[in-house]
């Protein structure tokens, strides 16, 4: 029977970090270690090897004989594949065969193998033998462990809230992300509602942790000052890793650690601890109607007894824990912060929301619509408010219906007490009394909003439903009917001069006209319909209110948040201009513009005469521009350049204020701004850099407004003008934190107080 020697090379061989030569009679194979292969770069296909000729193998010499020593190339030699050969029969006598040995050699330099001595070896049986052939084999690329998607993911608690991470994953890495701060209520809190330490730590996080993997961004240094902060955020971002596993960590149920949590309606905080495994430990404390959780020194007595009845049940039970009597609706509210607490601490939460800031319409009327914006955390709402808008889409505050404004208040409480909208919603039983339309409106708009928060987003890019339009000059109101991504239906009404919207039994010929011409071009083109010779304006609009009708059916979330946002252009010593921009969709669709004095009063007719002349011209070229970045490009008025210049500031910082996630996210706008006190006697003028206030200056006030020069102060009034100007540098100013009154008198504490509420009032007006 015919044997077969076969050679075999592990893979162990193949994969380690140097080359192995091995050498026998007519086989010499060189094999370079594979390294290991990128997560990004997938591994090289080996090269077919050459198939060389078949060769006679010559007879072995009787006598041992020295082999010369291999010199041994630079560049890896491929495989050959040889075919099988019939080795010719050897002599019954001895003959000396070199014995194969394997020499391990250096992968990166390549070295001469010393000659191997001959050794006496009995003849073998001649016999044909297959030489076997070596596969060179690419090691599979690495699978990225982690789901690419959106994961949120909070540090640990503590009494004024904690750090939260909103981290997109893509290939691994960090693509996006958000970072917070929050409230008490893990509602995220502007920038400038936090310590100062954590004012520039935001952008300079965010600018460490972009890009990074898990394991590098655990190694990100934290910002020196806001060390606590930083940390939190690196817990959260590897804490949103752990959630994006594709297979989770067996055994692992919990994020170890203290979590804490928050009824929707506000009313209690739980602080929960787990281990990976189980919860160890529960705390329970009662909020206050301003959203800050009562220090347990500060309990009052029936406080501190439905603590201590309800804290043992959550611990021993956890939700499903049965209410002590005569704290029902106590152990309610507990029970849903600590089911808060629980979704913040599991490592594979499996909410079908992600969390943040959503805004929805409800169904519109001629007479107006309804809209929500809420807060969704762990698919719960936490936040919500809501408003009722005219025919023109703009708020209507308290203007709105008696019981519709009434309603308001009630509406909110029962979806927050909802945790979300109103299924199956009954206008009879969910409705409230003299605002049932509004009420169902408003539920309505909370459920869309949901749906855009939709992880996985459901089918179809639009809303079925009726939806509103106008354009942000308000000529005309469009009602759009959407049904399966088509607009199925338009209504279009023209408003008149003076504002409302002209009735169809009192519109002219012309205008009946001009409405059938304006209604079918849209609906045959939609946005792109062709103007009307003559009613270019009014086709200009309708297009724009089609756009905006179409904007408010989308079940995508916009950048920016709707609304009336209040900003400044840079001060200087007589004043400053402001801008009140209300924005929907992200476009201008109502804008005031002022020029104030050092009081912040309005000048009016006192102004310039050029600026005066420049406002409603400049109004008007920022409406027709319409958006954040081609209201950057309207050129200034003549005569009135600054003030242009800074009115156009003041529109970007008013943008700034409504991006619902921030581009550049820091506690204040870079520029000069002035506040005054309550009695308008007294004005300080705040620098800010690297967004943080770095100087300031203080002016005294006449009656009029004006500026009193230094000659008409008292000592007092100087001393206190010396000691918040000085001294001047590029770092946090002394009262640029937490200000407070001082003085070596009366007099300057009196002073000094007025001059702080200026201070608080100019950082107001700055914050991004």
């Amino acid at each position: 029977m015919k044997k077969l020697i076969s050679l075999t090379v592990s893979a162990a061989l193949l994969l380690s970090p140097l080359a192995f030569t091995m050498n026998a009679p007519a086989l010499n194979l060189k094999v370079d270690a594979v390294s290991a292969a990128s997560e990004e770069a997938p591994a090289a296909t080996a090269k077919p090897a050459a198939t060389p000729k078949a060769t006679k193998k010559p007879a072995a010499t009787p006598k041992a004989t020295k082999k010369p020593a291999a010199t041994p190339k630079a560049t890896k030699k491929p495989a050959a594949t040889p075919k099988a050969t019939k080795k010719p029969a050897a002599t019954p006598k001895a003959t000396a065969k070199p014995a194969v040995k394997a020499t391990a050699k250096p992968a990166v330099k390549a070295t001469a193998k010393p000659a191997v001595k001959a050794t006496a070896k009995p003849a073998a049986t001649p016999k044909a033998t297959a030489k076997p052939v070596v596969k060179a084999t690419a090691k599979p690329a690495v699978k990225n462990v982690y789901n690419d998607g959106v994961y949120v993911a909070y540090g640990d608690a503590y009494s004024k809230g904690t750090e939260g991470a909103k981290v997109t994953i893509k290939n691994g890495k960090i693509a996006d992300i958000e970072l917070m701060r929050t409230s008490p209520k893990i509602i995220d809190r502007n920038a400038s509602e936090n310590y100062s330490g954590v004012w520039q730590a935001y952008g300079l996080m965010k600018s460490r942790l972009m890009g990074q993997t898990r394991e590098s961004a655990a190694k990100v240094d934290a910002v020196s000052g806001a060390t606590r902060t930083s940390t939190g955020w690196k817990l959260s971002v590897d804490r949103a890793f752990e959630r994006a596993l594709a297979v989770k960590p067996a055994g692992e149920k919990y994020f170890a650690g203290e979590h804490m949590g928050v009824d929707p309606e506000g009313k209690y905080a739980v602080f929960a601890t787990y281990d990976a495994k189980k919860l160890t430990a529960v705390k329970v404390f009662p909020m206050t109607a301003t959203g800050d959780i009562v220090d347990e020194k500060a309990f009052t007595p029936e406080q501190a007894a439905a603590v201590a009845a309800i804290a043992p049940v959550l611990l021993a039970k956890g939700t499903a824990g049965t209410a002590p009597a005569g704290y029902e609706a106590d152990f309610k509210a507990a029970a849903n912060a600590m089911w808060d607490a629980e979704q913040n601490a599991l490592i594979n939460n499996t909410s079908k929301y992600i969390d943040g800031f959503y805004s929805a319409y409800g169904t519109a009327r001629s007479v107006g619509v309804e809209r929500a914006d809420i807060v969704i955390r762990n698919g719960k709402l936490v936040d919500v408010k809501l408003y009722r808008l005219g025919a023109n889409l703009l708020d209507r505050g308290n203007t709105a219906y008696a019981k519709v404004v009434e309603a308001n208040a009630p509406m909110t409480a029962k979806l927050l007490a909802n945790g979300s909208f109103i299924a199956n919603y009954d206008e009879k039983v969910d409705g409230i009394s003299g605002a049932t339309e509004s009420s169902h409106g408003w539920n309505q708009s909370v459920e869309r909003a949901f749906e855009k928060a939709l992880k996985v987003p459901a089918k179809g890019k639009y809303f079925d439903g009726k939806f509103a339009g106008v354009d942000n000059q308000s000529k005309l109101l469009l009602l759009v009917d959407t049904a399966s991504d088509q607009v199925t239906g338009i209504t279009l009404s023209l408003f008149g001069a003076d504002g409302k919207l002209v009735a169809a039994d009192k519109m002219t010929e012309e205008q009946k006209t001009l409405v059938a011409q304006l209604t079918k071009g849209l609906l045959d083109k939609g946005v792109n319909m062709a103007d009307i010779a003559g009613q270019e304006e009014l086709s200009k609009a309708a297009r724009a209110a089609l756009a905006d009708a179409l904007a408010n059916a989308s079940k995508v979330q916009g950048a920016y948040k709707d609304g009336t946002f209040t900003a400044y252009g840079d001060a200087y010593d007589k004043g400053t201009n402001r801008a009140d921009v209300t924005l929907r969709n992200g476009v201008i669709v109502n804008l005031n513009l002022y020029r104030v004095g050092m009081d912040l009063v309005d000048k009016g007719d006192k102004a310039y005469k050029e600026v005066i002349k420049a406002l409603p011209i400049l109004k008007s070229e920022l409406l027709t521009a319409g958006t954040r970045e081609a209201a950057q490009q309207v050129d200034a008025v003549s005569g009135a350049t600054s003030s242009s210049n800074a009115l156009k500031l003041a529109v970007a910082r008013a943008y700034g204020q409504a991006e619902i996630v921030e581009s550049e996210k820091a506690a204040y706008f870079n520029g000069i701004f002035i506040g005054v006190s309550a009695d308008k006697s007294v004005n300080v003028m705040v620098e800010t850099k690297y967004h943080i206030p770095v100087k300031m200056t203080v002016y005294y006030l006449d009656a009029a407004g004006n500026v009193k020069t230094n000659d008409k102060l008292t000592a007092d009034e100087l001393a206190v003008k010396y000691e918040i100007e000085t001294p001047t540098n590029d770092s946090l100013h002394k009262y640029g934190y937490r200000p407070a009154a001082f003085g070596a008198n009366d007099a300057q504490k009196a002073i000094s107080a007025k001059a702080v509420e200026a201070i608080k009032s100019a950082l107001a007006t700055a914050v991004q």
